[in-house]
């Protein structure tokens, strides 16, 4: 595959140049394998999910790709998909690339790729990742910035 362009504009990026801020991910790459689905709860409404990682690559490289619900069922082995507007998120310090919800994909009839690139796997490289929130959070009832403790009162003059 060269440097093809869908035929809205946008460029297709290779594998190997994902990194773990990707945005706005317009691939064409192919399913190696499928892990097994898994079951799990929605910490927001508590419902329940299936999830299943796809190993999914190109001839530069290959990524684990979560799939969610429906799209499970839609993907098949060997199948090669061109994902239009995915990201990429770090789960537990590896690499994952994600449709989301302003992604999508699409099955192709003819693979473009004709050799995977699995000694390259991106999402077997661990990275450091940030955190989300501050790492001091003032307990309830204390001040910030006077150096308060818990325990100790302040002295008064």
């Amino acid at each position: 595959m060269s440097d093809e362009k869908p035929a809205e504009g946008k460029e297709f990026i290779k594998i190997e140049k994902l990194t773990p801020s990707s945005r706005e991910v317009n691939t064409i790459a192919k399913v190696i394998s499928k892990s097994e689905v898994r079951n799990v709860t929605s910490s927001r409404d508590y419902t329940s999910r299936r999830v299943l990682d796809a190993l999914v690559g190109d001839e530069t490289g290959c990524v684990y790709l979560t799939l969610w619900d429906e799209n499970i069922d839609k993907v098949g082995d060997d199948a090669t998909l061109q994902i239009t507007n995915g990201y990429v998120n770090l789960f537990r310090g590896n690499m994952r690339l994600n449709i989301g919800r302003y992604g999508s994909f699409e099955l192709l009839e003819e693979s473009p790729i004709s050799e995977v690139n699995t000694d390259n796997n991106l999402s077997d490289k661990r990275y450091e990742q940030e955190r989300r929130y501050r790492s001091y959070r003032p307990r309830y009832g204390e001040r910030r910035g006077y150096g308060d403790r818990r325990g100790q009162q302040r002295r008064r003059y």
